[in-house]
């Protein structure tokens, strides 16, 4: 095992139907409410400009929702913020729309939407529309990417000694493609680690040779969102610890023989 020393998430972001936001999620894990009826269908992204907010796909619009989220919380200049953005599968309705027009007419291929189905799409708008010029990354790792992804942004922030903005976001599935990356429920997460002494929750962490052990139950408004896929089931395991008010004990799959273990002190 080897162990770093300690973060502090000092910001959390985040978005599915009916908890547009960290405190109305935060409620919902604690268990003194249920889901909103009445939230917003859709991530507002403010901090994206109107017209790209338009054009925007999905996945951006709600990766960039919980980011900003996040970073106010912290108090942190989005600008200023090495940035990791992880996904279990992308954009995945315009892949799907791609897939389904190479094979019927080539030619019609939208050269925008092809854009905005790479991985790094988040990441290319987020800094765009903040004017950020840290470094940035994108990471997918299929059943292991909200893992990978923290593990990304955690080195990160340790070994720069600076604070990182880490975002994991997955889109409900589109058409044939549906049958293997299923997700049902648009759900981001979005946190700020810090190497700061203090403020906001401890996060210890370290790596083990070993597999990932039991993951906790989610609260009951949120298991079918836990079960969607991987990444989700990972996310909310974290939140709910941070939601918590007594340490609590997590580890999360890198590989088959590689788990990312946590401490969480809210």
């Amino acid at each position: 095992m080897t162990t770093v020393r300690p973060l502090r998430v000092t910001g959390v972001g985040a978005w599915l139907p009916g908890a547009p936001d960290w405190p109305t999620l935060r409620g919902v894990l604690r268990g003194e409410h249920g889901l909103a009826e009445d939230a917003p269908a859709k991530p507002a992204a403010e901090v994206l400009p109107a017209a790209e907010r338009r054009r925007a796909p999905d996945s951006v619009r709600l990766a960039a929702e919980v980011a900003i989220q996040a970073c106010r919380m912290a108090q942190h200049e989005p600008a200023e913020l090495a940035c990791v953005f992880a996904s279990t599968h992308g954009e995945v309705a315009i892949t799907d729309y791609v897939c389904e027009t190479l094979a019927r007419a080539p030619l019609e291929l939208s050269p925008t939407r092809f854009h905005n189905s790479v991985l790094n799409a988040p990441a290319g708008y987020w800094t765009i529309a903040t004017a950020c010029t840290a470094a940035s990354s994108a990471v997918t790792a299929h059943h292991c990417s909200f893992a990978a992804g923290l593990l990304e942004a955690a080195a990160y922030a340790c070994a720069e000694d600076v604070p990182v903005l880490f975002a994991s976001c997955d889109i409900a599935s589109t058409g044939p493609l549906a049958e293997m990356t299923r997700t049902t429920v648009a759900f981001g997460v979005a946190l700020v680690l810090s190497p700061a002494a203090t403020g906001g929750a401890r996060l210890r962490w370290s790596l083990r040779n070993a597999g990932p052990g039991a993951l906790p139950p989610a609260a009951l408004a949120l298991q079918s969102v836990a079960s969607d896929n991987s990444a989700n089931a990972h996310a909310l395991a974290l939140l709910a610890a941070l939601a918590g008010r007594e340490t609590a004990q997590l580890a999360l799959p890198l590989s088959p023989g590689l788990a990312l273990d946590m401490e969480i002190t809210p």
